[in-house]
């Protein structure tokens, strides 16, 4: 036990960054979840004020965080690592919001198969960072691997939807540039959003092996 992890030990436990933490994974499984009515037939503008919504929710738990770190002189895990998850969890909403915007934006009327494809995918991914983040506060390093591992597949499984995509939209001589332009600006804000998730999995497999 190093120095730090044995001052952890005897001071007060600082739960509330978890809390944090999970409120930020719970926001992005909800955006996402969100969107996925656009195939129960909810508007795309509806959508929008929706996640816009979650992803204020979400600034301001990442906000709370930061303001908690300046404050705080020890952490229940590296403050470093706090931030990081923190600020990578935002990203995921920014991108799952920044793509909903763009579909109103250029007048999307609905989301094509690769991009509701996309949607599942990232789904499943923030579902599972949902269940890695919770047993950060039971300390479970070794349970997070397996979510991990789950987010590195879906992550290798978003890039290949995406190629596809795209090898799609340019080979289809039916499809015109504007519309490769508008469909090519969101499936990027989607699979942006996928590999956020990873960047989150990486962070917890490193404070798995660190604490593990």
């Amino acid at each position: 036990m190093g120095v730090q992890d044995l001052v952890r030990w005897f001071l007060p436990k600082e739960d509330h960054f978890y809390t944090f933490l999970e409120g930020q994974a719970r926001e992005a499984r909800e955006a996402v979840e969100v969107m996925v009515t656009l195939r129960k037939g909810e508007s795309l503008s509806a959508v929008r004020d929706k996640i816009a919504e979650i992803e204020h929710r979400g600034d301001k738990l990442f906000h709370d965080l930061e303001d908690a770190l300046a404050e705080t002189f020890v952490t229940p895990i590296d403050r470093e690592d706090l931030q990081k998850i923190a600020s990578e969890l935002d990203d995921i909403l920014d991108f799952t919001n920044a793509a909903i915007r763009a579909s109103v934006l250029v007048g999307l009327r609905e989301f094509s198969e690769p991009m509701n494809r996309l949607v599942d995918v990232l789904l499943t991914a923030t579902t599972e960072l949902e269940k890695g983040i919770l047993l950060l506060r039971k300390h479970d390093y070794e349970g997070i691997r397996g979510p991990v591992g789950k987010v590195r597949q879906l992550e290798k499984d978003a890039d290949n939807i995406y190629r596809e995509a795209i090898r799609g939209l340019f080979d289809d001589e039916s499809v015109d540039a504007k519309q490769v332009l508008r469909e090519k600006e969101i499936l990027e804000d989607l699979e942006n959003a996928v590999d956020r998730c990873d960047l989150v999995a990486g962070t917890l497999a490193n404070l798995a092996v660190k604490h593990g």
